[in-house]
């Protein structure tokens, strides 16, 4: 089981002197992957419940730096050679997906084929308000948006045709590195994440999930195969515990997952910083060797 890093991109770990010294440590040190997730807006009271949590509040202060994930992902590329970057996650149906397909072949080209986009559907109405996007119906605009993107990534010129979006014979390059594809990863926790992981992507990273629930999740996941044709061992299963400990390892990777994202909040120094994925890194990557 591979571990990952989701440490980038909010207070602290906003900073490019942390960003560069976290990537740096975490390339050498071992972990598999570096996850950035994303809101464009959060508002100081907000009414949408946050599902990650037991009293539906994100712990993040409204007023905190966050970066854009695309944009934090490239930072760590341009200093690292080796360990894969994802979105975790990107908010898909909040973005125009002629804009969010350039910019994520984009970053796969500049990080030599590293990159998986990970997408979620999003929480949180205040923000879709703002962003002027419908709130309902943003399930739908994310299948359609990935397929419209899938279409981008592998057909020049390429045209389609949806409710959400539409283009003819355009061209959008560049490709990703691939041949034309790029992998993707299904944000959230509930059926309906996935039921999208298994008919839409290539893995599902769920997030803050308390390990007793990680099971049942998988077991899930494996039905959705079974009913949509596909083998459980396609798909890449990250999974961020919400009250994990290393000796929840040999269990998760008994229950399926080939990923163990450890998600913590950098401290401010790039010593610091640095220090502390070295110790991230002796705690967690041996139990998942």
């Amino acid at each position: 089981m591979r571990v990952g890093l989701h440490a980038l991109g909010i207070g602290d770990g906003a900073r490019p002197e942390v960003i560069r010294a976290v990537a740096m440590a975490a390339e050498v040190h071992g972990f598999a992957r570096l996850w950035c997730g994303e809101h464009v807006v959060l508002v100081d009271a907000p009414a949408s419940r946050y599902p990650y949590s037991l009293d539906g509040r994100i712990a993040v202060p409204a007023d905190a730096d966050w970066l854009d994930p695309m944009l934090a992902l490239s930072f760590a590329a341009a200093v690292t050679s080796r360990i894969e970057l994802a979105t975790g996650v990107l908010l898909l149906p909040e973005h125009n997906p002629i804009m969010v397909a350039k910019q994520a072949a984009t970053l796969d080209v500049l990080s030599a084929g590293r990159f998986s986009l990970g997408v979620g559907v999003g929480w949180s109405a205040e923000e879709f308000g703002a962003l002027g996007v419908p709130f309902a119906g943003r399930g739908r605009r994310t299948e359609e948006y990935l397929a419209a993107m899938r279409t981008l990534w592998s057909e020049d010129p390429a045209s389609f045709t949806g409710e959400f979006t539409r283009f003819d014979a355009i061209r959008v390059n560049p490709k990703p590195v691939r041949g034309g594809r790029l992998p993707v990863v299904i944000g959230g926790n509930g059926d309906a994440a996935l039921r999208r992981a298994v008919t839409l992507a290539d893995g599902w990273y769920g997030f803050n999930v308390p390990a007793a629930d990680v099971p049942a999740r998988i077991s899930v996941l494996a039905d959705e195969c079974a009913r949509h044709g596909r083998a459980l061992d396609e798909l890449t299963v990250a999974v961020a515990l919400s009250d994990g400990t290393p000796e929840h390892v040999p269990a998760l990777g008994a229950a399926g997952v080939t990923e163990l994202v450890v998600v913590s909040a950098a401290p401010p120094t790039p010593r610091a910083a640095a220090t502390w994925v070295t110790d991230l890194a002796r705690t967690w990557i041996p139990r998942a060797q």
